[in-house]
């Protein structure tokens, strides 16, 4: 087995909902995040990376699998990875790393399968405070704001899980390889957090919304979330009040990425670690007038990824890669670095050649799912509040919630839906996705080519064989037929 000399540490930093253009390095002239910046400045930002799933648990399970959601029926919030499928850190931890994870955030193991894969898990700084509290008056808890947060001194679980990577990195494994894995719940909505980063962003001067597109031609769950949640009469200043708010929650988070760095450094790690930065999904925050995500959105601004990966002298350091990238990716590049073959076929493609070439060719496609059959209503989620709304609609009306695939190119969004019209959004011109030409003669051979690259994906990576093969006839151990009585 290859020494830790050739083999690098993996740090694999995953907030959830967080916006690729909420990010500075990524295009945000508004955002405050200097240390995702410098992290970015010293490896390869991927500015068209994209997830296969719009919700947390089955954009994980892709990411952590090589698969895509459908490939193994990971659609949903409670079919999650069970201990024999294969995932990225059971993966590497049978190869002969340390796995480490900080926190118990991750919604992503069925019972059990926490064990095998990782060697630690949980705090050794525990939260003392948790994401609850009261809403404001009015529509702000439909637009799942709270604002401010009391200075109490009060540990939530982001900063238990921060402060217990900084306390293991002072003593990490010095005899193998190690992992650490740290995923972060920030910035997920409640929309809230404390000083100084709730008045760093003057609300004045934050970008408005991307206001919905001619409602002829959008998928029919943005009006009935907007009609139900009553954020039609959201006036601008409170979206602004949301926007700012979240991006203060986005600068907390990058504070606490520029402290575990810090401590890689002073642990001495990080000539020979490699950082992965990257969300599992993003967050409409106002855009097309709605809030949150939707099991079948498929806009840029849910499913386009700030993927960044750094360290270990991979690259130049500052570049960017437009090439499209899809987030199953991450699982072949980190075993290609790791210099351990991955034990199940997979549909990821390594981005070493792109880490070393940002213009070496990769994929003409991006891919991204969502949603569920009518039939499927019973397994579709309810939820309390403030989520009882958005829950509710998908069991009145399942069809909302139906079936979709995206496929995008370096220009074009192309959108399936199962009960509803199909999408084509041209996003060098309209890259919000607000105007959609499906249907258009002009475009129609653009609309045919992405509807038969949507077919031929969904036949390519339907199901996978398993790796093990059982024999045909097995022994069975079952007693023989009594013979018949003799008379």
């Amino acid at each position: 087995m290859s020494t830790r000399s050739t083999r690098p540490n993996f740090l694999i930093l995953m907030p959830d909902q967080l916006r690729a253009d909420a990010v500075g390095t990524f295009g945000n002239p508004h955002a405050s995040t200097p240390h995702l910046d410098a992290l970015a400045a010293g490896g390869t930002r991927f500015t068209n990376a994209y997830v296969q799933h719009p919700v947390c648990s089955p954009s994980r399970a892709s990411i952590l699998t090589g698969w895509y959601p459908h490939t193994a029926g990971h659609r949903t919030l409670t079919h999650l990875l069970k201990d024999h499928e294969p995932n990225l850190l059971r993966i590497l931890k049978d190869a002969g790393y340390h796995v480490t994870w900080a926190g118990m955030r991750g919604d992503t193991f069925a019972p059990g399968v926490t064990e095998s894969s990782v060697d630690e898990y949980g705090f050794s700084t525990w939260p003392t405070r948790l994401y609850d509290g009261d809403y404001p008056e009015g529509v702000w808890s439909r637009l799942f704001y709270r604002g401010r947060v009391p200075d109490d001194g009060g540990i939530d679980p982001d900063e238990a899980a921060v402060r217990t990577a900084e306390q293991w990195l002072r003593e990490p494994p010095r005899d193998k390889p190690w992992v650490l894995f740290v995923p972060l719940v920030a910035p997920h909505c409640p929309f809230q957090v404390e000083e100084p980063w709730f008045s760093r962003f003057d609300r004045d001067a934050v970008p408005d919304p991307a206001p919905p597109g001619d409602p002829s031609g959008e998928p029919r769950y943005l009006r009935a979330v907007r009609e139900a949640h009553g954020l039609d009469k959201v006036a601008p200043e409170q979206w602004r009040e949301v926007v700012a708010t979240y991006y203060g929650m986005v600068s907390r988070l990058d504070d606490q990425i520029g402290r575990i760095n810090r401590a890689v450094e002073q642990a001495g790690a990080a000539d020979y670690t490699v950082t992965l930065f990257f969300a599992d999904h993003g967050e409409y925050l106002g855009d097309h007038g709605v809030i949150e995500k939707w099991p079948s959105a498929l806009h840029d601004c849910i499913t386009r990824d700030p993927l960044i990966i750094s360290g270990a002298g991979l690259g130049e350091g500052g570049q960017e890669c437009d090439a499209m990238v899809e987030m199953i990716d991450v699982l072949p590049t980190v075993l290609d670095l790791a210099d351990v073959p991955a034990p199940h076929r997979h549909f990821g493609r390594s981005l070493l050649p792109l880490l070393r070439d940002p213009t070496a060719p990769h994929r003409e496609l991006a891919f991204t799912e969502g949603g569920f059959a009518v039939a499927e209503e019973p397994q579709m989620e309810r939820a309390d509040f403030p989520y009882d709304l958005k829950s509710a609609l998908q069991h009145q009306d399942p069809s909302l919630v139906g079936k979709a695939v995206a496929a995008r190119d370096q220009e074009w969004t192309y959108v399936w839906r199962l009960y509803e019209p199909p999408e084509l959004y041209h996003r060098s011109e309209d890259p919000h996705e607000r105007t959609n030409l499906a249907g258009r003669p002009e475009h129609a051979a653009v609309e045919r080519c992405l509807h038969d690259a949507v077919l031929r994906w969904l036949v390519e990576t339907s199901d996978v064989i398993p790796a093990d093969p059982d024999p045909r006839r097995p022994d069975v151990a079952l007693p023989a037929p009594a013979a018949p009585a003799q008379s």
